[in-house]
This record gives C-alpha cells, structure tokens and sequence, in this order.
C-alpha cells in the first residue's frame, strides 16, 4: 500500500510516494529510492522487498508526475538534490537512508555534499560520472556523438547510438569511433522520426548529470556512511567503470551487487535485472 503526497514549492511540484508503514512507525529510518531520469514506477520490484519499513519514490522535478513551473528544461543535480532535502525535511524522521541510481546516484550525492545531516547511508549505484573515467575526454566524445545522432535523426537513432555507447567493454579507444553509426533496427527501435527532440537521456538536458564534479572533501568530510555499487555484469561499460572511478576518488573500492545497470529492475521496462538478489544484497549494505 502507498500514498501519494504533492510538494508544492515555486518552482515545481514535487510528486512522492510513501511505500508501508508511515515514518513514524518504521522500524528503521525511511529509505529513499531515486532515480534520473528514472521515475518512481521503476522502483516498484525493488521497493516491494522492503515492506517491512517506509520506502519512498519520488519523480525529479520535470518528470513523470513532478511539474516545472520554474520555466526551465536542464536536469541539475544540486537543484533535485534541493527537492530531496524538502521531501525528507517534509517526512520529519531525521535522517534516512537512501539508495540512488544513475543520475538519481548523482542526486543523492549532491544531496550529501549539501545537507551530509539529512543522509546517514547513501548506496550510490553506477553515477554515470565521466570525470572520474581515465577516458573522460574520449567519453564525453561519445556521449556528444550520441547526442548528434538523437538531434539528426530523432529517438530510435539516439538511442540504438546510447545502447552502443554504455555496452562498449572497456575505454572508448580508435576502434570505438571508427564504428558504423548504430542502426535501430539491430535493438528493435523505430526508425521514423518522431520530430521530438525532448527525451531527457538523448538530448542535452542532463548534460549537468553526467558532467558533475564530486566535492570529495565535502563528502569525505560527512558523517554519511557512503557506498558506491557496481553491477556484476557491467563493471566493465561505461556506467560499471564510472562506478568503479567515484569508489576511488572517494577512496573506497566500489561494492559488487547482483546484474546490471538495473539489476533492481523487475522488467518495467523490458530490462529485467535481478531484483531479489539485488534487494537482499541492499539490505546487507544497508545494515552494515
């Protein structure tokens, strides 16, 4: 059973949801679940192995169900990492423990290095950082050739270029970019051209995400318990080696969880992972 709270502020109306009991009756603090530009509906299996205390989801402003009315399109960590600090201070149960992924990973750290009181663990799970690639020059090439192909030709070129781009094994070398552009019909996508040019992956809206630079001494400084998670099936892609990367520069080496990129997944989006494993192995990390 979840209920469904509207934040409203100036800017945006934040939209969240509150899985089992209320805060007050957890028996542990409440885990925030968050994801970019994932929305809430992704975390459904995951949230589903954790009935036994307050799960909440949310939508980033912008997204699914959160409304802009500040006028802008950008997706900016430190400013989602803002809506989650309001949520949290709405929920009123001090400090909670949180599992972010992708860009929801990027959030939640932002959200560590600006409020470290509101977090008292942060499982960040493959922040697509490039800054922390040995590669970040050729990595952010391939991610403006992916978004070239999104602005040329539209979503199923854009995406075939991204499903390209992340499933690459290793540094993105000469050989990379000597490649073919990659056709929409080899990943079942379309390839009419819709005309939109608006997909928050594809187009230059989340440059702030994955351009994100750590404050390390900040986060280091936090009394937040911080652990960075790598996919078992993908340390060696774009998002598992950027994983890898944040783990050391925070000085850690990065935690080893069931599948992929979205191994919580339960396929809600056709990727199904391995959410079972993936919930147990959260749980142990969360319990220490």
């Amino acid at each position: 059973m979840a209920t469904t709270h509207t934040l409203e502020t100036p800017e945006a109306d934040i939209v969240y949801d509150v899985h089992g009991p209320s805060p007050a009756e957890s028996p542990r603090p409440p885990l925030l679940m968050v994801g970019q530009p994932m929305t809430a509906e992704g975390f459904g299996a995951l949230a589903s192995h954790f009935t036994d205390r307050t799960v909440v989801t949310y939508d980033p402003r912008g997204l699914g169900r959160s409304v802009r009315k500040d006028g802008r399109e950008d997706h900016v960590p430190a400013v989602q990492a803002e809506d989650l600090h309001a949520v949290i201070q709405v929920l009123g149960a001090g400090a909670v423990e949180v599992f972010g992924s992708s860009g929801g990973a990027v959030a939640t750290l932002a959200l560590v290095t600006a409020h470290p009181g509101d977090v008292s663990t942060l499982v960040a799970h493959e922040p697509p950082l490039l800054g922390s690639l040995p590669d970040a020059a050729a990595a952010e090439r391939a991610g403006q050739a992916m978004r070239d192909a999104y602005r040329a030709k539209g979503f199923g070129a854009g995406m075939a270029a991204f499903f390209a781009m992340t499933s690459w094994p290793g540094e993105f070398t000469d050989a990379y970019f000597a490649l073919p552009p990659a056709d929409p019909a080899q990943f079942g996508l379309p390839a009419d051209d819709d005309g939109r040019r608006d997909d928050p992956l594809l187009s230059d809206r989340s440059l702030a995400v994955t351009a994100y630079r750590l404050d390390v001494e900040a986060l280091t400084a936090a009394p937040t318990r911080i652990v960075v998670a790598v996919g078992e099936e993908s340390r060696e892609v774009l998002t598992g080696r950027a994983a890898v990367g944040t783990a050391a520069l925070l000085g850690q080496e990065a935690t080893v969880f069931p599948s992929h990129h979205g191994g919580f997944l339960g396929g809600e989006f056709g990727y199904a992972g391995q959410p079972e494993a993936f919930a147990k192995k959260l749980r142990e990390v969360l319990e220490g």
